[in-house]
């Protein structure tokens, strides 16, 4: 059956067999269901297909029923009804008949033909072809015949006696007027051209036919649209990664909001064909549909029904679909992080292996702790991250994802790892807390030790000798044994048993040499209190003059030393009463003397163990030193010419290998060939091993090389520590720490020495090799200080001109700086000495830099300060105050005749002294070397003799001298261009006073006193800013020659250096 209002084949109710998910509609109505309109074989007609047609209007489908329910099919008057052709005829035919339900039609249909208008030849050939091809069933025809008499009337006879022509098998009734027909057909099923009142429009039925048929193919066009991203949907595979996975999530969410959209614009318009197809009623609710309207309406209902079902069954399926994808997204990105979380946990896991050193020292175990707790910290993050993943794991099982079977055993997994790692890491804890634990009981022990040795090397031996002396001292050893107890090593089984998981090899070397060393300690307490106990016990017996018998002397086989000694130096009345007496006492005093030695040789033998120990330590070191730089150099440096392994170097290695290890190879050189063996000479006599360190200074200085160096490598290293190369050639070696630490080596060494050089020092300071040990200590801090300065130094930025042509660098530090220049603007000066400066200073041999200490950001060497150059002053042009009133810390820096005066403010009086005396010593060389120029250029002019070779008269050594007495003296300012002339000098100013640097050959004393702030000295040169720049004269009073001046006239005075003279007056001309 077809739907009513719906043409049978047309398209109707779409297909639901697509949709796996839709429910098959059940009811009970009598209009049959529209698949089999969606399914026959015959294409059917649509009214879109022939609109023009059906425009014609030589017949329709009004809508009216007979009375038993059959369709009425009008055909009006159309004058041209004779010129439609047949396809048109057969094609308007057939689609009317298409669209009542086969229910009705199979009642068959009722033809209304009026032809009053027409003639009989025209209703005949239109009866004939009407029953020609009609195609579905008819139950009558009703023929309205034509209205005039003639016509009338010859169709009466004609019809009469050609009723066989029409060849239907219904009844063909010829109607004369439209009251018979209403006989027939009820005035409400027939339209007004009929007499009727059923209210027909054509057109409104045209457009009403081709909006429903279009809405059920939009229904059937989307259905099936569905049906095939449907089938889309179920044939997805999963992909395998998230990215995949939201790409096809994404997707099938946009064609399914566009499957939606096309629904919605769906039921938009069927609601639009409802709304029109009720128009009639909305207008006039007492009018009716008639009953194709209804079924039109049926229609459009039933199909908006299909849509909101299909609708439904689509969101459903979409429903299960989407969280499917969602969870298969859930699984790839919780896949994604297992696998981070894994890789990290994995290095983690490989990291803690490697912290298996328990350390050397109470400090390293501290070190290796500190390293493990910051390692803990950081990995940290890690494992909360993989407990996390965990729990949302667990929470995807909750969920009923589809996939546990696989979240579960990951979720076990990261568990166990994390609960590996925190094991791992409480193990390692807990070797390092041992460890550290056994170190400080190793370093009580050695401390112990220390002060035990120093106890016995600090008891006075003069003391000993009485008896009370003894017994003080003994308490003195018994009551530091007694602290043993706390601080010693009590058994050595006992340690290797609490402590057997730590004890490597070197450790349980460690613990045997403390042991041994404690126990040595202990024998020379024991040998100490059994001399002391002796010395303790003796009892001064009361002198009795009882004379012994003569016999006592004879019998006597073997006199003691004591007694031979007393009987040779007795005197010469050799009284027997007083012999016995005095030989007592003289082997009293010999014992005692025996005390004082064996006290003696215990201590240096107490401090010659400690000499030996140091040595041990020095040559012990100094062989794992050689070993580690040959071990980089092999294992790394000759590696990276190796053609094997250079697929492993990055682009940033090549050819980059000095920059990486420097001079490391020069190093290695000199301490494998040289240095080490002649350490090793020294062996049997560690106190001259300053000798050594002397010998070899100056090859000490490939250090700087390597420092200067140091921040490139550093840098390097962090550019390419992840390279596999380093990792492998790690591997090879299996280090447990990186190449950085072992690039670290020859910085830690250098400081190393002085440490070792202090301690050696410290139990050599009576020894034949003190002098050389305090040199060598000397000199390598000195080589400590360049290499700090040079590193420094080459952080200088700014600066034009080479820095090795100003000298050697002497000093440097951080000061505060005032500046007062005489030339500037006087706002400018008054701000000046109230906002202070923060200045890097470097002094060097001919000159002094200032410049801006620079903070960088970084780490290692990258943190290291630069510093920017501001301005220079040539040291030939520079003076100095050396104390300013008011600040122990300040002292002034003026150039040019204090045309720029540079108030500098030490962080320490110690540092300000320490600056002071070292310009001080520039400028008086400086001073020396003009006026043997001086002096020279003057005998040239005067064509004076050659100088005397004699020593004395040496000028160099005679400046030397006078250059001492200015330093004894402590005098400060100093000028350079004052002693270009042969003049005599008076006395320098004393300490405070100020040493002019002008074009006259000296100044007069200045004082120092005055404020002009609580923050700001006045400047000391106050005569010479108020008098302008010329040469000032001498003030009277006594001054000290410091240079010989006898080549003078008739008239001169003739003084030499150490003279006192006292100067009354100075002339015009300088001439006092």
């Amino acid at each position: 059956m077809a739907e009513k209002g719906a043409p049978r084949g047309a398209p109707g109710r779409p297909q639901r067999r697509f949709w796996p998910l839709t429910r098959r509609r059940r009811g009970t109505s009598r209009h049959p269901p529209s698949d089999e309109i969606m399914h026959q074989d015959i294409t059917p007609l649509c009214a879109a297909d022939i609109q023009d047609q059906l425009k014609k209007r030589f017949a329709y489908l009004s809508g009216g029923r007979g009375q038993d329910g059959s369709p009425v099919i009008t055909f009006p008057d159309y004058p041209a009804f004779s010129d439609v052709p047949d396809k048109e005829f057969q094609n308007v035919m057939t689609y009317l008949t298409s669209i009542p339900s086969l229910q009705d039609a199979g009642i068959g249909f009722i033809l209304v033909i009026d032809r009053r208008q027409d003639k009989w030849t025209s209703v005949k050939a239109s009866v004939l072809r009407i029953a020609a091809s009609f195609p579905a069933n008819l139950q009558l025809v009703l023929v309205l015949r034509p209205t005039g008499f003639l016509q009338r009337t010859l169709s009466d006879l004609a019809f009469k006696f050609n009723r066989d022509d029409f060849k239907m098998k219904v009844p063909v009734i010829m109607l004369s007027s439209v009251p018979e027909l209403h006989g027939y057909i009820d005035k409400s099923q027939l339209t007004e051209d009929l007499g009727g009142t059923l209210d027909y429009c054509h057109t409104r039925w045209l457009c009403h036919r081709t909006a429903i048929e279009g809405f059920a193919l939009m229904v059937k066009q989307t259905a099936q649209m569905l049906q095939s991203f449907g089938t889309e949907l179920a044939e997805t595979e999963l992909p395998n990664d998230v990215q995949s996975t939201s790409s096809v999530l994404c997707a099938h969410t946009e064609k399914k909001v566009k499957a939606k959209e096309d629904m919605r614009l769906a039921l938009d318009e069927g609601q639009s064909i409802l709304e029109s197809i009720r128009e009639p009623l909305a207008k006039s609710p007492e009018q009716s549909l008639n009953q194709d309207q209804l079924d039109n309406q049926t229609t459009v209902q039933r199909l908006l029904a299909q849509l909101n079902e299909t609708e439904a069954a689509f969101d459903e399926f979409w429903a299960k679909h989407q969280q499917k994808l969602e969870q298969c997204l859930q699984l790839r990105h919780f896949e994604q992080d297992f696998r981070e979380v894994k890789a990290s946990l994995d290095a983690l896991a490989q990291k803690i292996a490697t912290f298996t050193d328990v350390g050397n020292s109470l400090a390293h175990a501290e070190h290796l702790l500190k390293d493990l707790t910051s390692f803990e910290e950081k990995s940290s993050a890690a494992v909360e991250r993989a407990r996390a993943l965990s729990l949302e794991g667990e929470q995807l099982i909750d969920n009923k994802h589809y996939a546990v079977d696989s979240i579960r055993p990951k979720c076990h997994e990261l568990q166990h790892l994390c609960d590996q790692f925190t094991a791992e890491v409480g193990q390692r804890r807990g070797l390092l807390n041992k460890s550290l634990e056994l170190h400080s009981l190793l370093e009580a022990s050695m401390k112990w030790c220390d002060e035990g040795i120093y106890l016995l090397a600090s008891q006075p031996v003069d003391k000993c000798q009485s008896q009370d002396g003894a017994e003080a001292a003994l308490q003195e050893i018994e009551k530091f044994l007694e602290t043993g107890a706390e601080n010693k090593i009590q058994e050595l089984n006992k340690i290797y048993q609490d402590y057997e998981p730590i004890l490597t090899q070197d450790l349980l070397e460690h613990v045997q040499k403390v042991f041994q060393k404690q126990e040595s300690m202990e024998e020379m307490f024991h040998r100490r209190q059994a001399s002391l106990k002796k010395l303790a016990a003796k009892q001064t017996r009361p002198v009795q003059p009882v004379a012994p018998r003569p016999e006592a002397l004879t019998k006597s086989p073997c006199p003691s030393p004591g007694v031979r000694r007393g009987s040779e130096n007795s005197s010469s009345e050799g009284s027997a009463l007083r012999r016995g007496p005095y030989r007592r006492a003289k082997s009293e005093m010999s014992e005692g003397r025996q005390g004082r030695s064996s006290s003696t040789g215990e201590e240096e033998e107490s401090l010659a163990i400690l000499r030996r120990h140091v040595m041990n330590e020095l040559l012990d070191t100094e062989r794992v030193y050689v070993e580690e730089l040959l071990c980089v150099l092999e294992g790394y440096a000759a590696e990276m010419d190796n053609p094997l392994m250079t697929h492993l170097l990055t682009a940033g290695l090549q050819n980059k290998k000095d920059v990486l290890f420097g001079n490391m190879e020069e190093i290695y050189h000199f301490h494998n060939r040289i240095f080490l063996r002649e350490l090793e000479n020294y062996i049997d006599c560690p106190e001259l091993v300053g000798r050594c360190f002397l010998e070899r200074m100056e090859e000490f200085q490939i250090y700087e090389k390597y420092c200067q160096n140091k921040p490139r490598s550093e840098s390097l290293w962090r550019q390419c520590s992840d390279c596999p190369f380093f990792q492998e050639c790690q591997k090879k070696l299996d280090h447990k720490l990186s190449l950085d630490s072992y690039l670290l080596k020859p910085v830690q060494r250098i400081t190393k020495y002085q440490l070792l050089l202090k301690e050696m020092l410290k139990y050599s300071k009576n020894c034949e090799g003190a002098e050389d040990l305090q040199e060598a200590l000397s000199s390598i801090l000195g080589i400590l200080k360049a290499v700090n300065d040079s590193m420094h130094l080459i952080a200088i930025t700014g600066y034009d001109g080479n820095l090795s042509d100003l000298g050697k660098l002497l000093m440097q530090g951080s000061f505060s700086v005032w500046t007062d220049h005489k030339k500037g603007h006087t706002k400018v000066k008054d701000l000046a000495r109230f906002k202070p400066m923060q200045r890097h200073l470097f002094l060097h041999e001919k000159a002094v830099l200032f410049c801006k200490k620079r903070e960088e950001n970084g780490e290692g060497y990258e943190k290291a300060p630069s510093y920017s150059y501001k301005q220079s002053l040539n040291m030939t042009a520079v003076g100095i105050t050396e104390n300013v009133k008011g600040d122990a810390k300040k002292f002034e820096i003026w150039y040019n005749a204090r045309e720029e005066v540079y108030i500098i403010q030490a962080p320490t009086p110690e540092i300000k002294a320490a600056w002071v005396n070292e310009i001080r010593k520039v400028l008086t060389s400086q001073l020396q070397a003009c006026r043997e120029a001086s002096q020279h250029r003057a005998l040239e002019q005067s064509q004076s003799l050659p100088l005397p070779a004699s020593s004395n008269t040496s000028p160099s050594k005679g400046n030397t001298r006078n250059i001492k007495k200015l330093e004894e003296r402590k005098t400060d300012p100093l000028s350079l261009e004052g002693y270009v002339s042969s003049t005599t000098l008076p006395k320098p100013p004393e300490k405070g006073k100020g040493w002019s640097k002008t074009s006259h050959p000296l100044e007069a004393p200045e004082d120092n006193d005055g404020w002009s702030s609580a923050e700001e000295p006045i400047n000391s040169s106050d005569a010479e800013e108020e008098g302008g720049v010329g040469p000032r004269k001498l003030a009277p009073g006594k001054y000290t020659i410091v240079v010989d001046d006898e080549k003078g006239g008739p008239n001169t005075l003739a003084v030499r250096s150490g003279d006192m003279v006292e100067v009354v007056q100075e002339g015009d001309e300088g001439l006092w």
